[in-house]
């Protein structure tokens, strides 16, 4: 199977920085988008960014300016970039994989990691 671990959140005071990773791991032989999603408390989850496995990036307007998505296909990660951070960026952010195939399999499939706590503090 296929496994997204998350690292790099933690606590930052208001204008700072933070940089997310995600890792996947498994038989994989491709992964179409990867992207972020957070959840706030009381929130419904929302998307952060993608990106396409040529690099193709969209992001949620709350965030545009001000944070980077990138990765690396040969590795099979993901990184999030946030500057400028604000009280209301706080969430537990998610990692995606969309359309993983893996060897042996000609079904693809959808994978989450646990998620990684930021906290901003104003």
């Amino acid at each position: 199977q296929v496994q997204l671990v998350e690292s790099g959140g933690g606590l930052v005071q208001a204008g700072g920085s933070l940089r997310l990773s995600c890792a996947a791991s498994g038989s994989i032989v491709s992964i179409n988008v990867m992207r972020w999603y957070r959840q706030a408390p009381g929130k419904q989850r929302e998307l952060v960014a993608g990106i396409t496995p040529g690099g193709i990036t969209n992001y949620a307007d709350s965030v545009k300016g001000r944070f980077t998505i990138s990765r690396d296909n040969a590795k099979n990660t993901v990184t999030l970039q946030m500057n400028s951070l604000k009280p209301e960026d706080t969430a537990v952010y998610y990692c995606n994989a969309d359309r993983v195939f893996i060897r042996g399999s000609s079904v693809p499939n959808d994978y989450w990691g646990q998620g990684t706590q930021v906290t901003v503090s104003s």
